[in-house]
This record gives structure tokens, C-alpha cells and sequence, in this order.
């Protein structure tokens, strides 16, 4: 099954679930409808789980141009966030939790390390799709050189915006195509997408891959995240 089939099927799965959410909320009104609604997430979970097939890869729709400018741009504090050196001090990612060797990197260490460049997807939660060039770091590498803990099955990816943070299932952040992302269409990134380095793969709606990396936290259970805490589908895979 595509990457797009995979999406339609989950979708006309949602809204079957919600038909249910609503008849119950007819029924035995909305408080009355919080087990169904339990119930139903951990089923589409682990229907998403099934689906997404972590072999698959994404190379962008046949023909797409990468969007430019035109990519969206997004993020939740109040004006665009900017590292500022002189108040932060010189940005480096921190990688730890439950890992053998804890490690930081300043920006030219993770340049340094082996470089994918990849023409993929970016799939937001409300419906718009854009193709962009991202070049970066594969976080299985940086999982390779920290050793995470057997029972470490989450990882929670942190940010300078505003403390947004989400945490995702190790299968999904070590997907080939999961990248700690520095550059976007040939040029470093820019403050509008990220900079100076953020977390992107196409098997992750938009609003699970973390902007203004910070730390990348590799923990034995999951903590929900910025957006998933006011309600989204925490899995949020695509």
C-alpha cells in the first residue's frame, strides 16, 4: 500500500470513528463519549502503527516542484524564534536520556557527520502538502554514536520555541528518512523553517517534526508533546 493510500484509508477511518463519537455523544452526551474516545485513539494507533510501514519511503508527488518561499512557515511564540549567541551562548544539540554516551553538537559537528540530501513530502494536519529539498543528519546515526538503552522506546524532540516539544516511537524517529535537518533547498536553514536545525520525516504529520532543536531526549515511555497535550492524535503519522 502508498503512502497516499495509507492516508486515504485512514482518513475515510476517521471519519467512521467520528460517526461513532457522535452517536454516542447523541446518546449518553460528550462525558459519556470519553471511553468510546479513548478506545477509538488507541485503535487508530495501533491501525497507524500496522499501516505505516517504516520500509516505505517518500520521494514527493510525480512531478512536484519543491514550493520555495512558498513553504509554509510556523511556529508559537510570539515573533520568529532566532538564536541569539550572545545571550544563549554558541547553539549546540543535546542528545541524551537513557543512552550509553550522552553527547552534544555544535552545528558544523553535525555537518560534519554523514550528510542526506532528500526530496520529500511535508504533510500537514490541515490538509496542504509541500515538497521541499532537505539535507541533514540521519537521527539513527546520532542514535548509533549515543547508544540508546534497550527500554528506551520514545523520544522526545525539544525546542527554543516558546518550549514546544513532541515525542515520537523509536520505529518512526528511526526511519531512514528521519532527519535532524540543517539546510533546505540548497541554502542553511532560515529562522522561518528552523534554524539552526530541526527535525523532519515524511512518515510524520507537520506538526510532530520539531522546529529549533534543542535536545532530542531518548526516555522508556512517551510524554505527549506541545500539540498533541491540546488534543491532536498523538502517533500523527501520515
Amino acid at each position: 500500500m502508498s503512502l497516499t493510500d495509507r492516508r486515504e484509508f485512514l482518513r475515510a477511518s476517521g471519519l467512521s470513528v467520528a460517526g461513532l463519537v457522535l452517536a454516542a455523544c447523541n446518546s449518553r452526551g460528550p462525558e459519556g463519549a470519553q471511553k468510546l474516545l479513548r478506545y477509538a485513539e488507541r485503535k487508530n494507533e495501533s491501525l497507524e502503527r500496522l499501516l505505516v510501514r517504516h520500509t516505505a519511503m517518500d520521494h514527493g508527488a510525480p512531478g512536484a516542484r519543491i514550493a520555495g518561499d512558498a513553504f509554509p512557515s510556523y511556529f508559537t511564540a510570539n515573533v520568529v524564534p532566532v538564536w541569539d549567541p550572545s545571550v544563549r551562548g554558541v547553539w549546540r544539540l543535546e542528545v541524551g536520556g537513557m543512552v550509553q554516551r550522552p553527547m552534544s553538537f555544535s552545528l558544523n559537528e553535525l555537518m560534519s557527520l554523514s550528510r542526506r540530501i532528500q526530496r520529500v513530502s511535508h504533510y500537514c494536519v490541515e490538509g496542504w502538502t509541500a515538497v521541499a529539498d532537505f539535507a541533514g543528519v540521519q537521527l539513527r546515526e546520532l542514535a548509533a554514536l549515543v547508544q540508546p538503552d534497550p527500554q528506551a522506546q520514545y523520544v522526545d524532540f525539544q525546542s527554543f520555541d516558546a518550549g514546544y516539544h513532541e515525542s515520537w516511537d523509536l520505529e518512526s524517529a528511526m526511519h531512514p528518512q528521519t532527519l535532524v535537518v540543517y539546510a533546505k533547498d540548497g541554502a542553511p536553514l532560515s529562522p522561518a523553517y528552523g534554524a539552526p536545525a530541526r527535525l523532519h520525516s515524511p512518515v510524520k504529520l507537520g506538526y510532530k517534526n520539531t522546529k529549533y532543536l534543542t535536545r532530542i531526549e531518548f526516555m522508556p515511555t512517551r510524554n505527549g508533546g506541545y500539540w498533541t497535550d491540546r488534543g491532536y492524535e498523538w502517533f500523527g503519522g501520515t
